[in-house]
């Protein structure tokens, strides 16, 4: 969590009406955890990583720190021109980094909308650039903005389109890559790193913060969802050359664009037994809410290597809150854990961040409690992707004892369970 620190304490921003953004140094940068708001401690902060974006949000005035008495303060208008209305402004931070506050705002509750599927980490400004409050949490390069040249990458996915053109999976993940930007669809194109393999076009929960399916009328999903499922031959064209020749090479089934992949277990069992009778190099991983342990046993049994639970809290309730699931509770979740361990796989719970709710008293011991009955490998520090007020209604949140803090949470984490591993991807094995 070290590095460039502003030499400053950084301005608040917020955005005009016409989605300019400005400083202002009236007031200082403030953050949110759950709603409490403070100033950033110098050690939380760090340049806004590249490939990061910015976001204004409707409706919602920004909350700064007054110097003088160093409280929270609500910016209501532009100070620059009296009377003109302005918006919050958060930063959606690049893969790698977790937030250690959420943006400090006042949502208009008469017809603010629901923010889009991102996440909203608290941002300023200092030294003229723009500072975010928040940590890189896995050193690995696999999505760094600087790892991606577009005109290669056009050049090499359009060959491959052209070259598999009866590959429905193939033309999926073309899609993913040329039109929504997906990192692994890229890295697939670029032949290297981890490639996804979706087939899900189905689900078995209606989770809040799906980004592939969404309701009517509600904040609309990022990507759209696979409307088919591939066979073992697409599969095994997308994973065994990628196995092959990729450097750390991993192949993850269960993509954003997916649904829920073990209510496709039949079709993973017989892709990973073709994929394995090909190639014993690389990784075969899947990533899921976990729900269906007799599926996942028998995936592991049949050469699964690694496992990805998605998992927005330990907490029975908040989980089925979040993921309003048909059919499983967190305790099948618990038992798929068990059947990845049972044959010595690699298991990684990703587990989604949010300030002032990850870091609760109460979420922490009962993280704790199914890290020492379950002995998760690695943690995967993904930030929620979610409108945070909204989340925080449909769990229930209450936060009635102050939260820990994002640092002290992780440090205590490390020292509470010092074999347990943290980053933000899929750890290549072999």
């Amino acid at each position: 969590m070290t590095g460039a620190r502003p030499s400053t304490v950084p301005a608040l921003v917020f955005a005009t009406s016409s989605g300019e953004i400005l400083d202002y140094a009236g007031l200082s940068m403030a953050g949110s955890a759950a709603g409490r708001i403070s100033a950033p401690a110098p050690d939380d902060l760090i340049e806004l990583p590249p490939g990061s974006e910015l976001f204004s949000l409707p409706a919602r005035l920004p909350i700064g720190i007054d110097p003088e008495s160093g409280e929270p303060a609500l910016l209501d208008t532009n100070p620059y021109q009296p009377g003109e209305p302005i918006q919050a402004v958060a930063a959606f931070m690049a893969p790698a980094h977790t937030a250690i506050l959420s943006a400090a705002y006042r949502t208009d509750d008469a017809g603010a909308p629901l923010l889009p599927l991102f996440a909203y980490t608290a941002v300023g400004w200092a030294d003229g650039k723009f500072w975010a409050a928040g940590f890189r949490s896995d050193y690995d390069c696999r999505q760094d903005a600087d790892q991606f040249n577009q005109r290669l990458l056009n050049q090499r996915t359009r060959k491959q389109l052209s070259r598999h053109k009866s590959n429905r999976l193939i033309q999926h993940l073309g899609k993913c890559c040329l039109t929504y930007g997906c990192p692994a669809a890229r890295n697939y194109f670029l032949g290297r790193w981890e490639a996804p393999l979706p087939c899900s076009p189905l689900c078995n929960a209606a989770c809040v913060g799906c980004i592939s399916l969404q309701p009517s009328g509600c904040c609309p999903s990022t990507q759209d969802r696979i409307a088919f499922v591939p066979t073992e031959k697409e599969i095994a064209e997308v994973a065994v050359p990628h196995l092959e020749a990729a450097p750390r090479p991993v192949v993850s089934f269960g993509q954003g664009c997916e649904g829920e992949p073990l209510l496709q277990a039949g079709l993973i069992e017989n892709s990973i037994r073709l994929i394995r009778s090909r190639t014993d190099r690389g990784t075969v991983n899947l990533n899921t809410n976990g729900s269906l342990p007799d599926a996942v046993e028998r995936l592991a049994h049949a050469g699964l290597d690694s496992i990805r639970i998605s998992l927005n809290s330990a907490q029975p309730e908040h989980h089925r809150l979040y993921y309003r699931p048909k059919g499983f509770d967190l305790a099948a979740v618990c038992r798929s854990i068990t059947a990845m361990k049972r044959h010595g796989r690699h298991v990684s719970l990703n587990y989604f961040i949010l300030p002032g709710c990850t870091d609760d008293p109460a979420e922490f011991a009962a993280l704790s409690e199914l890290i020492t009955e379950y002995r998760p490998d690695f943690i995967q520090l993904r930030n929620l992707n979610m409108d945070p007020e909204y989340y925080l209604r449909v769990i229930g949140h209450r936060g009635d004892i102050p939260p820990l803090g994002i640092r002290n949470w992780l440090g205590q984490l490390h020292k509470k369970f010092p074999e347990l591993k943290f980053g933000y991807y899929n750890p290549p094995l072999r």
